[in-house]
């Protein structure tokens, strides 16, 4: 798999092996399970497990499972299966819920040392007490309690005594550092609530800014990866690992987090989505969740080569959503077979093409890919073609078919329009066309030339296809809540997101499977939407358009 361009974070472990620090690069992709992956996610896997490849080293796959109420085995395995399909493999699987008993006594540890204490404030005190960025945090009343009397509190925590809130292990740090993650960070929470992994063994849970770093030392993690919003939370980081007395000491290294244009990066924002129905799930093609992406026929060969363009760096400036287009239509242009399919038909009788025969045509697979071979095409008197590849009235440089102009049907003839049939509200329903039998493609036929080229399904023995044209489905390049009162980032949904529409493919279509990628003739990459394909029915996604004004 291809290496990533050379980075800060390669240069510390390139440098790390050299002086004998490490004799093995340990890294770890840690998910919480409580949503699914999105893009910024798979920024993160390729990053960990793509760095630990270069080096020969491992990388585990560990589920910071330490919140049960927000928790669900569901989040697992579609992580697991995101994962895979980006093409890595963990060589471990790990959950946060196998150490609690180690964390618990890392806990005790800590109290023993006079450096935890079992604090009664609530949390809105607890926020109240910890001051500001520019004001001290003070000192909670019960931080000086005793190492007996905090021992034996957390001991009746553990075993079920006080209810949820009324009462928290706190770190005992610094109550006036100018780092507000160091002013007493609560580290144990009570939670009476049933874990996907453990049951009702425990009701209290560590903080995810205690366990992280324990989780990391007991796997031998060496380079703790993440983003930089994490990076004020590295001094507790260390501290935690130090002060616990963990015999390994990971070294936490933040990169700037993927953002892209038009696209919902929030996982809490996500989730709204799909709770209040924007969306039909997490997998929606519209959503930026790798599910979403996978289900629109995103490769992962395309996502690996988008994230390894934008390279590893601390800045975090959005990058253009064409971008990641470009790089599945330059994934998808040699393996995507060629077809011809009608979004919006309009029905076509050649007049003087003879009833009842059906002709076959010769056409490339995939004119850039030879060896990929030839298909064919069946031709009779009725074919369908785009609406808008008519106009009755057409403006001027229209070279497109109006009554009178002649055409090239792609693979096929020339047709040349003669009549237009009309329903009762003038709505063109029909042409009547001829074609020249002397002009059929691959003949060199040179008697006179057309300047348009349109693409066209054989009628009689089409496929009715749904097509679903997608649209960014956050305008204005934001997902920012506005300034104005009651409003949200919801009030930016396109409404046009998605687009329905229902025509025709090929007949050599009638067999394809979910996940089947082809290009459609002018109109872009599509993906055999694998969620409401049916066997009387095939539905397409369009993965991208065809062109793009971005350049790499």
């Amino acid at each position: 798999m291809e290496n990533l361009s050379s980075n800060f974070i390669k240069d510390v472990m390139i440098k790390d092996l050299e002086s004998g620090k490490h004799d093995k690069i340990i890294t770890r992709f840690p998910p919480e399970p409580n949503g699914y992956l999105h893009i910024g996610h798979a920024k993160s896997i390729i990053i960990n497990f793509g760095l630990a490849d270069e080096f020969n080293g491992k990388t585990n796959l560990r589920f910071d499972d330490t919140n049960p109420l927000k928790e669900d085995i569901e989040y697992v395995n579609s992580i697991k299966e995101d994962v895979k399909w980006l093409g890595f493999e963990w060589d471990n699987l790990f959950f946060a819920s196998d150490y609690f008993e180690e964390m618990y006594k890392r806990a005790v540890l800590l109290i023993k040392k006079g450096l935890a204490y079992v604090d009664d404030l609530s949390a809105d005190e607890i926020r109240e007490y910890r001051g500001t960025l520019t004001s001290p945090g003070k000192e909670s009343p019960y931080r000086d309690r005793s190492v007996e009397e905090n021992l034996d509190l957390f001991e009746r925590m553990r075993n079920g005594e006080f209810e949820n809130g009324q009462k928290v292990l706190r770190a005992k740090i610094d109550m006036k550092s100018p780092n507000i993650n160091l002013r007493d960070p609560v580290i144990y929470r009570i939670s009476h609530a049933t874990h996907h992994n453990t049951g009702d063994k425990w009701c209290i849970y560590p903080m995810y800014a205690f366990a992280h770093p324990l989780e990391d030392a007991i796997e031998d993690v060496t380079h703790s990866i993440c983003t930089v919003e994490f990076e004020d939370q590295r001094p507790l980081y260390n501290w935690v690992v130090e002060q616990c007395e963990m015999e390994s000491t990971p070294q936490q290294i933040e990169f700037g987090r993927l953002n892209v244009t038009n696209t919902v990066m929030s996982k809490r924002k996500l989730k709204q989505l799909v709770d209040e129905g924007f969306v039909d799930g997490w997998d929606d093609p519209r959503m930026p969740t790798i599910s979403g992406m996978r289900r629109k026929g995103f490769t992962p060969e395309s996502i690996r080569n988008f994230v390894r363009e934008t390279g590893v760096s601390k800045g975090s400036g959005a990058v253009d959503s064409q971008m990641l287009e470009h790089f599945v239509r330059e994934d998808l242009k040699l393996k995507a077979p060629r077809t011809m399919g009608i979004l919006n038909p309009l029905k076509v009788v050649i007049t003087n093409y003879p009833e009842g025969q059906i002709e076959l045509l010769d056409a490339e697979i995939n004119p850039e890919v030879p060896e990929m071979g030839m298909r064919k095409i069946p031709f009779s008197r009725e074919i369908y073609i785009e609406k808008d590849d008519f106009l009755e009235n057409p403006p001027a440089k229209y070279f497109r078919l109006f009554p009178g102009n002649e055409v090239r049907l792609k693979h096929a003839y020339f047709i040349k329009c003669e009549e237009v049939i009309k329903d009762i509200n003038g709505e063109v329903i029909e042409l009547r066309c001829t074609y020249d039998p002397l002009t059929k493609s691959g003949t060199g036929f040179t008697g006179r030339k057309v300047k348009g080229t349109i693409h066209w399904v054989e009628a009689t023995n089409s496929v009715p296809s749904e097509f679903r044209l997608y649209e960014p489905l956050i305008l204005d390049n934001t997902e920012e809540d506005t300034a104005e009162e009651g409003k949200t980032f919801l009030d930016n949904v396109n409404p046009e997101s998605l687009v329905v529409l229902q025509g025709f493919v090929e007949p050599n279509m009638r067999e394809s499977r979910p996940h089947d990628k082809f290009q459609f003739f002018r109109h872009g990459y599509f993906n055999v939407d694998p969620k409401h394909t049916t066997v009387d029915k095939l539905v397409f996604n369009r993965i991208v358009s065809l062109k793009s004004s971005f350049k790499i």
